[in-house]
């Protein structure tokens, strides 16, 4: 995916002083070309920070999780098998950080931390269930159901 570039300050800063002109953000939008919610956005960032340059595009190098790196690998090496959302209540209850599962994932991913838990599940359903055929089985989400044979 290609990222667009900023569109210039001086731009920005037409946009901003047409509708302090008294310009509505729709007609200010249509003379430069650009999205109606785009000049609205310009114009109420600048009226709420004084703003009128591009901000960073794209993440941020660093997670939030960064600082609690060593906290999270004590976790994962003390219950291997714990979920996502369980590292992430954790941190909420202890370190007062809330970050969506994803960006837990987000941050074990960045440092190739994996976990294998559902062919694991799946290994020890079937040590205790030798004597079914694995090719008449379908596994949704780690469960085995049996396939109806017609």
């Amino acid at each position: 995916m290609m990222m667009t570039r900023s569109l210039s300050a001086d731009l920005r800063g037409r946009v901003i002083a047409a509708i302090e002109d008294g310009v509505s953000t729709r007609e200010a939008a249509r003379p430069f070309r650009i999205g109606i919610s785009t000049a609205g956005n310009w114009y109420r960032r600048y009226g709420e920070t004084g703003e009128t340059q591009a901000r960073k595009q794209g993440q941020p190098p660093r997670s939030k999780l960064d600082a609690h790196e060593a906290f999270m690998l004590g976790l994962i090496e003390e219950t291997p098998d714990i979920t996502l959302a369980e590292i992430g209540a954790r941190l909420a209850a202890e370190r007062g950080v809330r970050p969506a599962p994803s960006t837990v994932w987000l941050f074990l991913d960045r440092r190739s931390i994996t976990f294998k838990k559902v062919g694991a599940r799946r290994r020890a359903w079937f040590a205790g269930h030798l004597d079914l055929n694995p090719k008449k089985l379908n596994f949704i989400d780690g469960v085995a159901d049996r396939q109806s044979i017609q």
